[in-house]
């Protein structure tokens, strides 16, 4: 099992979890923690209402066939949100990378992650104040929320690598990701609960706003769970300030990324059908209220089942891997993507129980297909850099896809069909299904300096 850094360069007060055990398990228990804690964003803000919200504030400001602008740039009310998921993700291109560097070079993960998620919350609180026509303020505080999660959630997934072993790391991914879909799922219980008594726009900003005040509560006690310093960590650079020291740092890595052509494969992979995992769960919501036109009733119903569905896909997927390989079953799940964006183009307009159905085909492979990408990944890593090549990994992850938002935006605009919109994502599954199957996993993990479990 991956070390905490040797006594003289971090607290005392962290010990290496392989002499440990019970430390690990308190460990674990802070990373689980704060899944649950920040899930609130993927799911409450970006899957269920922002998406929404931020689409019908741009109508109500022009329209629903006019264009709002920005920097003189015409743009559908429809393909705004989408849109400021790609313009976020370009920022988060530049910045996740050295967030990355930054925690790898200090070691101060949980500072790191906690800070840029309570960022990330704090934008969400705000966003209480979105109304009327304010559709600007919309699209920065959901962008300062994105980029905020997006960097948070990269110094998380390298503590994977810190809090588990080879052989048992797809178990302890699944079982982050099922608890995360947990926390989410109770919040948005609630706010279901809540759409009995209030409307849509006041249901919207008080939901916005509780996802961010959740993630602050439930993500305090992650400060005495977890250690203060985690890996390997480097020590003071001779000059300069540590962020300048994890730029020349990540300089090195990118310059040394060519001698692991079989990770870039793998990465390359995953940034393609995981664009098509993100894109469908972003606009699921949207489409089912603008293109199947479903009730808020019905689309809280389904998200909400997909919730806990996906905790029990998690598990499950995380067994079938212990058996057949994570591979094989990423695989798979690509296969059962694919249907479903089929089923989905075909969904009869206003038919609730189609929708449930589809939502419970996508919950059963969205949990594990998520984590076990993450855990084969964080297997495909030169010891030392997790944080940093889970920068390049979270481009695509958590929301954090920008190709598919694109593609999906762009079909929208010049179809004004979401149907069309959706076909548009078939690709994503089929390259990233080939790309996953040449790629030869175990062979990738030697080569990384890594020991391969007994199955991959």
């Amino acid at each position: 099992m991956a070390t905490t850094a040797p006594d003289d360069s971090v607290p005392d007060d962290t010990v290496p979890d392989d002499t440990v055990p019970d430390d690990t398990e308190r460990y674990r228990r802070g990373w689980y923690r704060y899944g649950w804690a920040s899930h609130t964003f993927p799911t409450i803000v970006t899957t269920v209402f922002m998406s929404r919200y931020l689409t019908s504030v741009a109508e109500h400001a022009v329209g629903k066939h006019g264009r709002v602008h920005i920097a003189g740039i015409p743009i559908a009310p429809g393909s705004l949100f989408v849109y400021t998921v790609t313009a976020a993700t370009v920022v988060c291109i530049v910045l996740m990378p050295v967030v990355g560097a930054v925690a790898d070079r200090t070691g101060r993960k949980r500072d790191i992650m906690l800070g840029c998620g309570w960022f990330a919350a704090g934008a969400c609180i705000a966003m209480v104040a979105v109304s009327g026509s304010d559709w600007q303020l919309g699209v920065v505080l959901y962008a300062l929320a994105f980029i905020g999660y997006s960097c948070s959630i990269v110094v998380s997934h390298s503590l994977l690598v810190d809090l588990s072993s080879h052989d048992d790391r797809d178990r302890v991914s699944s079982v982050g990701w099922a608890i995360a879909y947990v926390g989410g799922g109770l919040l948005l219980a609630a706010d279901f609960v809540l759409s009995l008594f209030v409307g849509k726009s006041t249901l919207a900003r008080i939901a916005l706003s509780s996802a961010g005040l959740w993630w602050i509560l439930f993500s305090l006690p992650v400060r005495r769970l977890l250690p203060a310093s985690t890996g390997v960590g480097l020590s003071a650079p001779a000059r300069g300030s540590v962020v300048g020291a994890a730029f020349r740092q990540l300089a090195g890595t990118i310059r040394h990324l060519r001698a692991y052509p079989l990770t870039l494969a793998f990465l390359a992979a995953f940034l393609v059908y995981n664009d098509g995992i993100q894109t469908v769960t972003t606009v699921a919501a949207q489409y089912g209220d603008k293109e199947l036109q479903l009730s808020d009733t019905v689309l809280l119903l389904a998200i909400l089942e997909v919730q806990f569905v996906a905790y029990l896909g998690a598990m499950w997927l995380g067994r079938l891997a212990e058996r057949f390989g994570a591979k094989r079953v990423v695989l798979g799940s690509l296969v059962v993507w694919l249907l479903a964006v089929g089923v989905g183009y075909r969904l009869s307009v206003g038919v609730a129980w189609q929708f449930f159905a589809l939502a419970t085909l996508i919950a059963i492979v969205l949990g594990g297909s998520q984590a076990l990408s993450r855990s084969m990944f964080s297997r495909l890593i030169p010891p030392g850099v997790e944080a940093q090549y889970f920068g390049f990994y979270e481009i695509s992850d958590s929301g954090t896809s920008w190709l598919g938002p694109l593609v999906f935006g762009l079909a929208y605009q010049n179809t004004g069909n979401y149907r069309s919109a959706l076909g548009s994502l078939v690709g994503f599954f089929v390259i990233g299904f080939v790309l996953l199957a040449l790629v030869p996993v175990r062979r990738a993990i030697e080569a990384a300096g890594n020991t391969p479990p007994a199955r991959v």
